[in-house]
């Protein structure tokens, strides 16, 4: 059976949430530093914390 486009977004939207609330976890950045990179990166988890590392070190 094929997805609808909500159901494609309600999926998206929870797999942004998880990668936010992994990246914070993982990492110990901001809520809001999590949310920027996952904006501006994507899902992809290796790009996520290596950028998030960066951005905790560099703080």
């Amino acid at each position: 059976m094929a997805e609808t486009k909500q159901e494609r977004e309600l999926q998206l939207q929870a797999a942004k949430e998880f990668r936010v609330q992994f990246l914070m976890n993982e990492t110990g950045i901001t809520e809001a530093q999590a949310r920027e990179l996952v904006g501006m990166i994507g899902l992809d988890a290796s790009s996520l914390l290596r950028e998030a590392r960066l951005l905790k070190k560099n703080k």
